[in-house]
């Protein structure tokens, strides 16, 4: 830590500019570090690491963010830091749910949904409508792989004007892609 005494603001500021950068590109590569290591166990990959190339594509469009696996890990992580998760995650149980082929499963899943997003002060509930609410609710009597897609739209855009703007101007992603970028002068 840089010392304080005496030092003309400019130079002081100048001191504290340097140790936040350094230390944002310490939090960038860590985190690279912990977004490579999640998925360590995949036999693809030793092929397929972050770049900077693909992390630049994030800043493109939220369904870019979302096709990329570490884009969605990194994006999960930084919506949980600021603990405003609960619209990924409804987006991705939604995804899961439109896979389910027994219509006993998805009873059973389409109820837990409600009861996890949709539902009234429910402990992950959602913005969404009083009627969307409302149509989720008779939906769920008679679940199909539609049940959700409204709701599910408009988490999407809730995500794409609010979340995913903030992402694109968080230091996190700012220092990966610095971090990043570092690493490709290097070598």
């Amino acid at each position: 830590m840089p010392s304080i005494k005496a030092t003309p603001h400019s130079t002081h500021q100048f001191i504290m500019d340097r140790d936040d950068r350094n230390r944002n590109n310490t939090i960038g590569k860590n985190l690279m570090c912990r977004l490579q290591c999640m998925f360590s166990h995949s036999p693809q990959c030793s092929e397929s690491r972050l770049s900077l190339e693909d992390t630049q594509q994030w800043s493109q469009s939220l369904e870019r963010l979302l096709e990329s696996k570490y884009g969605l890990a990194t994006f999960r992580n930084f919506l949980k830091s600021e603990y405003s998760d609960e619209n990924i995650e409804f987006w991705l149980t939604c995804e899961d749910y439109k896979k389910i082929k027994s219509s006993f499963r998805m009873s059973s899943r389409a109820k837990k949904i409600y009861e996890q997003f949709i539902k009234a002060e429910s402990p992950k509930e959602i913005n969404i409508d009083y009627h969307t609410r409302e149509q989720i609710k008779r939906n769920i009597k008679t679940p199909t792989v539609l049940c959700f897609d409204e709701a599910q739209k408009i988490v999407y855009g809730l995500m794409e004007r609010d979340s995913y703007p903030r992402f694109l101007r968080s230091d996190v992603y700012r220092t990966l892609l610095e971090s990043l970028a570092a690493d490709d002068t290097k070598g």
